[in-house]
Parts: structure tokens; C-alpha cells; sequence
């Protein structure tokens, strides 16, 4: 489960006005960036809570509701979008894209030093297994 910390850095990065909460207009525009889509339909079926808005709860229900397997597949795009190459692997160089999508350039050193955090078994590439291991 993650901290309550981590729920506000995620709110964060969405919240494109900081207000403390997510438009869809917010939601779609960083999905965009992040190479996903979200379709009308989606977007209702988040439960918006009358205002039309994601606050921190919605959040937290969001990362947390939904089955094991539901959280499988989300978990596999998620790496998916970072595994650009279709490799099965995330790379330094696949990395470094993705954040640059998302606005936060690193170099490839960087990016280098952020996967050898979680690389388990040292190849220098991030598999889904450790990938999993890393979003716990």
C-alpha cells in the first residue's frame, strides 16, 4: 500500500492549476502526455463526486479499488508505456523518454542510476517482475 505521501505527489503531478484537484480536462491532458488516451466513457466511470473533480480520496480509491487482476493489467501498461522498444525490458534510453513525455528530463546517466536502484538482478534493464517490485 502506498503512503500518503506518494498519493499527494501523484494528485501533484496531475494537477496541472494546483488546486488540489483533478479536472478531467487535467486528467486527459496528462494521459495525453504520458502516450494514454482516456475516453468519455472512462472518465465517467471514475466517479466523479458531483463537482466534477479528483480530489486526494478519489485518488487514493482510484490506486487502491479494483481486483488483483484489474491492478495486473494496470500495472502492465503502466510498464508498457515505459518499455517504448517492446523489449520486455525498461531501458535507460526508454526511461529517459518517457520522463521527458512527462516533463521531467533526466540525462541517460541519470536515468541509469534510477534503474540500477531497482534492478535486482543487475542487467541493467528494469523486467516487470522488478517493475512490480518497485510499485509496492
Amino acid at each position: 500500500m502506498m503512503r500518503s505521501e506518494e498519493y499527494k505527489r501523484i494528485l501533484r503531478c496531475f494537477d496541472k492549476d494546483g488546486d488540489g484537484k483533478i479536472s478531467a480536462w487535467e486528467l486527459r491532458h496528462r494521459l495525453g502526455r504520458m502516450g494514454g488516451e482516456l475516453m468519455l466513457n472512462e472518465e465517467e466511470a471514475l466517479g466523479w463526486n458531483g463537482d466534477g473533480l479528483l480530489d486526494l480520496e478519489d485518488v487514493i480509491e482510484l490506486m487502491e479499488g479494483g481486483g488483483e487482476e484489474e491492478k495486473m493489467k494496470d500495472l502492465r501498461e503502466a510498464f508498457e508505456m515505459y518499455d517504448g522498444e517492446g523489449s520486455g525490458f525498461i531501458t535507460p534510453q526508454g526511461l529517459n523518454k518517457m520522463l521527458t513525455k512527462l516533463g521531467e528530463s533526466k540525462s541517460i546517466d541519470e536515468c541509469m542510476v534510477m534503474i540500477k536502484h531497482f534492478d535486482i538482478n543487475g542487467d541493467g534493464v528494469i523486467s516487470f517482475d522488478e517493475f512490480r517490485v518497485m510499485m509496492r
